[in-house]
């Protein structure tokens, strides 16, 4: 069936298939599965606002975490610092194409496409939806959501700068760079971004 004709007033139990009508929760109550307590739902979405505010943060330190130095390294004197394009550049001068443009991807591109595709959808419900052309627009970038979602992975590279630090800090001084700070607040915005999203409930709004 496809989203656009799903009834959003009822959902099924991951675990154990069963059937159960959706109810609003107050703030801090999570719906459980009779059957299994497995957990269904938590509490209501943030509002398309929050959201909002969210996505545009997330787009302002995109820019900074992908231009300036995430790591710094001094090593018998010798300053260097290398930024993200700078690591996958290098990866794939050593010949590991592949590895390369998963780092690009995973890394720049799939969370810059997913960012600006929220941002876009976001708009759409609050100013454009009485428009045909943008509520088309919208149902793509709702039927590609999941697709982004699964080629996004900052959390991989933030892992991979505290694995770096702990391996090179016995023969050299590594410290972090503002790229590594804007990096992070990335990750963390993305992080409650996607936990606010819900792709059931984006859908919605086309139905209205």
């Amino acid at each position: 069936m496809p989203p656009d004709t799903l009834d959003n007033s009822v959902t099924l139990c991951p675990s154990c298939d069963l059937v159960i009508r959706k109810r609003a929760l107050p703030t801090g109550v999570r719906a459980i599965c009779p059957r299994c307590h497995t957990q269904l739902y938590d509490t209501p979405y943030c509002s398309i606002n929050g959201m909002l505010a969210l996505c545009v943060t997330a787009i302002i330190f995109f820019f900074p975490a992908n231009l300036f130095p995430v790591l710094e390294l001094e090593f018998l004197g010798s300053m260097r610092t290398t930024t993200v394009f700078e690591g996958a550049a290098a990866v794939y001068q050593q010949g590991y194409w592949v590895v390369a443009i998963a780092v690009m991807t995973a890394a720049v591109i799939a969370p810059g496409i997913l960012l600006a595709s929220i941002l876009v959808q976001i708009l759409i419900i609050k100013y454009g939806l009485q428009s045909p052309l943008l509520r088309s627009i919208l149902k793509q970038a709702l039927k590609l959501q999941g697709l982004l979602t699964q080629l996004t992975m900052l959390e991989i590279y933030v892992i991979s700068f505290l694995v770096a630090a702990f391996n090179l800090a016995d023969f050299a001084t590594v410290s972090f760079g503002f790229g590594t700070f804007c990096f992070t607040m990335l990750f963390i915005m993305h992080l409650f971004l996607l936990r606010e999203y819900d792709l059931e409930h984006m859908w919605s709004f086309l139905e209205r």
